[in-house]
């Protein structure tokens, strides 16, 4: 039987642009098993109930969609708070989203920015199927 145990040793983030030139998110989760990566996707919509995507407002700087604040909520406060919490990323990923959520602690992400939590998320989730089967299969177990 494989070992499906892989702890977080490093996540980090920098800023990408997407499809339509709109800075996003990227996440790289480094585990014992390798390393993942993840590009957070960015609505064109925005409701009144959906989770707050980080953007830093400075007009002079994407109009102030930068995503620099979201960037270093990954790298100074979820990375280091995951990273001590030595989850298992092959069994542990509603706990790490769990852990999150507490640690932004707000109603819609708004703290450390729906778009940090999620490429966290995401980038566990790959690292976390890397490690036991393909992403499909994986999602379809959680």
């Amino acid at each position: 039987m494989a070992d499906h145990t892989a702890h977080i040793s490093a996540i980090t983030a920098s800023q990408r642009l997407d499809s339509r030139g709109k800075p996003t998110v990227q996440v790289t989760v480094t585990t014992d098993a390798g390393t993942s990566t993840a590009l957070v996707p960015s609505g064109a919509s925005v409701g009144d109930y959906e989770a707050h995507e980080l953007r830093d407002g400075n007009a002079s700087n994407y109009s102030g969609n930068s995503v620099h604040q979201a960037v270093e909520n990954v790298e100074k406060i979820i990375g280091p708070e995951l990273i001590k919490q030595r989850f298992n990323v092959g069994d542990d990923l509603a706990k790490i989203d769990r852990f999150m959520i507490n640690l932004d602690a707000s109603k819609n992400k708004s703290r450390l920015g729906a778009n940090a939590i999620l490429g966290v998320s995401m980038a566990c989730a790959r690292a976390g199927a890397a490690v036991k089967v393909g992403i499909l299969e994986f999602i379809q177990f959680l």
